[in-house]
C-alpha cells in the first residue's frame, strides 16, 4: 500500500469544497479547475510567481512542518525552462544559472572540465526499450501480405540479438546508458541480474532464426520514435535501423514529437516502436498492469503490443491482494519469466541521469530524477 501512495497528493478539503475542486479535473477533455490553476498545499515552498514555459518564482515556506527535519539551505528557487541542450548548458557554463537537469552526454565532458562547475551521475529509474505488434493477423506498416512476421517469436528473438546494446552504449550514449536484458530497472522489486543479462549480438543466430521463421529473405516495416523524450532517442533509433537491415529487416523510420508520438501506441496505431518506462511504486506489478496484461478498462494502457494471455493475465490480477510476500515474489518471477520467453519487448538499456551544478553545491541524484531542493546544501 505505502508503495501505491507514491504520487498521491492531499488536499484541504474545505478548500477543494470552497473553490469547487472536489472532483479529479478531466485534463484529457481540456478541462480546467481552480486546483489545476492555485497554488496550495503545505510543502517546504510557496509560489510567488509563475510564467508557463517561461519563468516560475518560489521562496521557503517560513512555516513548513518539516523545517527542522531537513538541510533548507536553498531559500529561493527561480525556475527557467530550457529546452534546447546547447543553450541550458550554455546558461551553466556562462553562471545565468546555478544547476541544470539533463546535461546532454556531448557535453558532459566540457561541464565537469569546466572550473566551479560538476556533473554528478547515477542510474535512473528508466528503462529504454522496442515494442512489437505480436497480437494482430497482419501489419499494416510491412510488405508481407495476410501474416503478422513479429507474431513469430523467432523473429523477434532474432530482432533482439541483432541490436547491439553496447555499439549504441559506446557511440549513441557515449558510454552514459547500461544495456539492459529485462524492461525493468534495477532498484524495482522482481529484478535479478540474470534476467537484465543484455545478449551479446550475434548476426549469425538471428539470421538462422529468421529462415527458420519463413523470412529468409527478410521484410520491410516502419519504426515509430520520439525525437525530444528519451536521451538520444532518435540516435538510438536510427542505429537500431542500420543493425537490424544486417538480418534483412529493412525499417523505415518516422521520428515525431513526444505529443505525436504517445497517442499512436496508446491509439494502437504502431507496430514498431520505442518507448522508455520508470516504475514509481518500485515493483514488478506497476509494469506488468500497464505493460503485459492485457489491454482493458482497468489493465494495459500502455500495452501497445497487442499481447493479450488470460492465464497471465490472471496471474498479474492475483498480485494485489497476495500478501505472503516470498509468495508473492515467486508470482513475480513466473510471470517475468514469461515475458522473457514470449519475447514481446526488446529491452535496449537502462538510462543515466547526468544533473550539472555548481561545485559547492552538496545532493545526491535520485533515481526519479526529481530535483527536492529541501535537501540540497552548500559547501
Amino acid at each position: 500500500m505505502p508503495a501505491n501512495l507514491t504520487n498521491i497528493f492531499i488536499l484541504d478539503k474545505g478548500w477543494t469544497e470552497a473553490n469547487n475542486a472536489v472532483s479529479v479535473q478531466d485534463y484529457a477533455g481540456g478541462e480546467t479547475t481552480h486546483a489545476a490553476r492555485n497554488a496550495n498545499g503545505t510543502g517546504p515552498y510557496r509560489l510567488v510567481s509563475r510564467e508557463p514555459d517561461a519563468r516560475t518564482v518560489l521562496t521557503i515556506n517560513e512555516d513548513y512542518w518539516g523545517e527542522d527535519e531537513f538541510p533548507m539551505d536553498v531559500t529561493d528557487i527561480v525556475f527557467t525552462p530550457i529546452t534546447n541542450g546547447a543553450t541550458r548548458v550554455a546558461a551553466l557554463l556562462s553562471g545565468e544559472v546555478d544547476f541544470v537537469q539533463d546535461v546532454p552526454v556531448q557535453d558532459i565532458a566540457r561541464v565537469s572540465g569546466s572550473d566551479g562547475l560538476d556533473v554528478r551521475t547515477a542510474l535512473q529509474n528508466r528503462v529504454i526499450f522496442f515494442g512489437l505488434n505480436v497480437g494482430d493477423d497482419d501489419l499494416v506498416t510491412d510488405d508481407v501480405g495476410g501474416r503478422n512476421p513479429l507474431a513469430d517469436v523467432r523473429v523477434r528473438q532474432a530482432i533482439n540479438i541483432a541490436i547491439d546494446r553496447y555499439a549504441i552504449q559506446k557511440i549513441v550514449m557515449r558510454d552514459q546508458s547500461r544495456p539492459a536484458g529485462v524492461i525493468m530497472p534495477p532498484f524495482v522489486n522482481g529484478w535479478t541480474e540474470a534476467l537484465d543479462q543484455a545478449p551479446d549480438p550475434d548476426i549469425g543466430a538471428a539470421r538462422a532464426l529468421m529462415a527458420e521463421a519463413g523470412y529468409a529473405d527478410g521484410f520491410s516495416i516502419r519504426l515509430n520514435c520520439p525525437n525530444d523524450r528519451y536521451v538520444n532517442d532518435e540516435s538510438i533509433c536510427r542505429a537500431a535501423v542500420g543493425m537490424l537491415a544486417r538480418i534483412g529487416i529493412a525499417v523505415s523510420m518516422e521520428a515525431l514529437p513526444k505529443a505525436q508520438h504517445f497517442p499512436l501506441i496508446n491509439s494502437l496505431k504502431t507496430d514498431f516502436y520505442l518507448l522508455g518506462w520508470g516504475v514509481q511504486t518500485y515493483d514488478s506489478e506497476h509494469i506488468f498492469n500497464f505493460l503485459v496484461h492485457s489491454r482493458d478498462e482497468k489493465y494495459g494502457s500502455w500495452n501497445g503490443t497487442r499481447f493479450s494471455d488470460a492465464g497471465l493475465d490472471a496471474k498479474i490480477e492475483a498480485l494485489a491482494t497476495e500478501t505472503d510476500l516470498a509468495e508473492r515474489d515467486r508470482m513475480i518471477a513466473e510471470i517475468w519469466q514469461a515475458v522473457q520467453d514470449e519475447q514481446i519487448y526488446v529491452p535496449i538499456h537502462h538510462q543515466v541521469l547526468n544533473w550539472g551544478m555548481k561545485s559547492n553545491i552538496r545532493t545526491i541524484v535520485p533515481a526519479d530524477d526529481t530535483a527536492k531542493f529541501k535537501y540540497f546544501r552548500f559547501d
